[in-house]
């Protein structure tokens, strides 16, 4: 069964540890290959210290806590244990001179049994030990140094490989929205805001916890079990086999759980993206939500998105919660093995009692790493899927590329010619058929028709948003498919109907963009865009910061601001695409009069559904259902009485 997540197909998806997602990763990882490799010396110099701390144990125990030995010949009331002291020494021989009833002397030894050693004084017995005490005070202070390494290499650590995945995720981050503002129009209308803000925003923080977390848990772990299992071996190779009885379980429940949770964590990556577009799509139509009374409906609706993404996350929880529990039992049978097989060779003499404790402090330290992969599984999972679509956003290539061998255009009078142009959005559903015209420089064509004859899609073709399916279009002679883009779009200047504003002062959205302006010259602009009256209504002028899209402002306020942005750049092309359709009148009139100033010496293509806009034009294209049906002035179109009579006469005009 094929199930879609978001813009790809499941077919499309690698596994999780799919050698190629590691290999799209390397060159954001390569620049910063030093620092893994320091912190792998570290993780390394941190490894050997954590085995150094049950060793150290173990030579605390064996060495001066229980130094003993069994009576090679027991008595009738069994076998008797020994505390060894050495006669070199002179506190031990003035100990044993002072009891000679309590030792058994056998040079350069002497013995004395453990229950003996209570009849004592405390000074002699801290005479008779006082190597032992020394020694533990050595392996204490050894101890406490191991730590304080410990804790300055893993700071280190911790602090480099924060700081490599903050970078890598800075440059991931960047490459990931150069990439996406160069993507065509053609692929945002098929994919949703809110899916690719969680690429930038989410998707990307998983990535973070990947190389934060993960990479740094792995190699640890990955050390640590290889040099417990070394130690292991070393220190007493029956009873590591013992223990290891217990890691193929181990193996199978973590391979048998890592499939069930693969699919969840995927589910979880969609639901995430689907309520992050729903939200965005809420408050961006929260107007009309409100207008319509769809509170409710709209809640109902993500009431069970939510729910549905609850329910992947239990089912996630549901999981883990048989995982880590699992792992945990393995982990406490294997510690009662050592403490039966262990603790019988311990009773036989042929294993320490220090060498016992230590196999059970190796054996805890054996499954921490595995119970911390365990726990850091789920955060790997994410990441794995979260780097699957992002990459797979990074490869794709709905672009509109710049010319290989890129052409320039003549500086100034350059005509616009559309040469037999097919174009469809999708399949071979054309919206535009065979379109021929040319509009000279400095003239005035406006483009007319019902709604859905094409005409919004003539001006997306001009501006390159799109590639015609057939046929051409140039400016000054040259195809636009073999000119940048760059230079294409700082050559036209447009102005829709949907003015969209950026969350900035006033100012910069209109300088946005433009040539740097001096303030003669943002003042000439201002006044031909009639827009004192709105800069003086508010509270600081030209600085004021406007809202998200400037929705504080009316739409015909709106408009005078991207008039004044066209005015900015001084476009030799201007494009109005039905830019004064949803205004008062008399904004309408204050548009025609900046509109009048922004033609002088330009050519314009404008489009309009208000006809008595563009009574002036040089020539009139009438589009009906893709093709152009008539071409003329006003006045010629309307004595022919034709569709362009009849549209004139549906909105009254007449």
């Amino acid at each position: 069964m094929r199930r879609d997540y978001g813009y790809f197909e499941e077919d499309q998806l690698g596994k999780p540890y799919d050698v190629r997602l590691l290999k799209r990763l390397f060159p954001y990882v390569r620049p910063y290959g030093l620092l893994f490799l320091l912190s792998i010396g570290l993780v390394t110099a941190i490894t050997v210290l954590d085995l150094a701390l049950p060793y150290l144990t173990k030579v605390a125990i064996d060495r001066y806590i229980v130094q003993d030995v069994m009576d090679e010949k027991p008595g009738a009331s069994g076998p008797q244990r020994f505390y060894v002291a050495d006669m070199r020494r002179p506190n031990v021989k003035g100990v044993v001179s002072r009891h000679p009833s309590f030792f058994k002397v056998e040079r350069p030894y002497a013995r004395i049994r453990y229950e003996d050693l209570s009849k004592l004084t405390k000074a002699d017995l801290a005479d008779l030990r006082r190597e032992d005490y020394a020694g533990v005070t050595r392996i204490a202070l050894i101890f406490i140094g191991v730590v304080i390494c410990h804790f300055i290499f893993s700071f280190a650590h911790v602090m480099i490989m924060e700081y490599a995945g903050q970078s890598i995720m800075h440059d991931l981050r960047l490459t990931l929205f150069r990439h996406i503002q160069g993507l065509s129009v053609a692929f945002f209308t098929r994919n949703p805001v809110g899916r690719l803000v969680t690429r930038m925003t989410s998707d990307v923080q998983n990535m973070h916890e990947f190389f934060t977390s993960i990479i740094t848990v792995l190699f640890k772990d990955i050390f640590l079990i290889l040099g417990i299992t070394v130690v292991l071996l070393v220190m007493n190779w029956q009873l590591a086999l013992i223990c290891f009885l217990m890691l193929p379980f181990i193996f199978l429940a973590t391979v048998y759980f890592s499939h069930l949770a693969r699919d969840v964590f995927r589910d979880i990556r969609v639901k995430i993206a689907e309520i992050n577009t729903r939200f965005q799509e809420t408050i961006g139509g929260i107007r009309i939500v409100q207008l319509f009374l769809q509170e409710k409906k709209n809640y109902k609706r993500f009431r069970k998105l939510n729910h549905e993404n609850y329910l992947a996350g239990m089912r996630q929880i549901n999981i883990f919660a048989v995982f880590m529990p699992a792992i945990e039992i393995l982990s406490s049978m294997t510690i009662a093995l050592v403490i039966w097989y262990g603790g019988g060779r311990v009773l036989a003499e042929t294993l320490s009692l220090g060498a016992l404790v230590a196999f059970i402090s190796y054996m805890r330290m054996f499954f921490r790493p595995i119970r911390d992969i365990a726990e850091k599984y789920n955060i790997m999972q994410s990441a794995m899927a979260s780097s699957e679509r992002i990459f797979l956003l990074l490869h794709t290539r709905e672009q509109i590329a710049d010319p290989e061998v890129p052409r320039r255009i003549p500086d100034k009078g350059a005509a616009v010619s559309f040469k037999n142009v097919w174009f469809s959005y999708v399949g071979s559903d054309s919206v535009l058929k065979d379109i021929s015209f040319t509009v000279q420089h400095g003239e005035i064509v406006a483009i007319v028709g019902p709604t859905g004859a094409g005409k919004s899609s003539l001006i997306h073709l001009l501006e390159h948003f799109y590639d015609p399916t057939k046929g051409s279009i140039t400016v000054g002679g040259v195809d636009i498919r073999q000119l940048p883009k760059a230079l294409l779009r700082g050559r036209m200047a447009l102005i829709t109907q949907d003015v969209f504003l950026f969350a900035d002062t006033l100012r910069n959205n209109i300088t946005e963009g433009n040539p740097p302006l001096s303030r003669e010259r943002l003042q000439e602009i201002v006044t031909a865009s009639n827009m004192e009256r709105l800069i003086q209504g508010l509270p600081d002028g030209l600085d004021t910061v406007l809202t998200e899209s400037g929705r504080t402002l009316s739409s015909g306020e709106r408009q005078l601001i991207a008039f004044a942005r066209a005015l900015a750049r001084d476009p030799e092309i201007l494009i109005l695409d039905e830019a004064t359709s949803s205004v008062d009148t008399e904004t309408e009139r204050l548009i025609q009069e900046a509109t009048v100033r922004l033609l002088q010496n330009r050519t314009a293509i404008v489009v309009a559904h208000r006809l008595s806009t563009i009574r002036h034009a040089d020539r009139i294209i009438v589009l009906h259902r893709g093709r152009i049906r008539e071409v003329g002035s006003h006045d010629e179109l309307i004595a022919k009485q034709g569709l362009y009579y009849q549209l004139y006469r549906w909105q009254g005009v007449l």
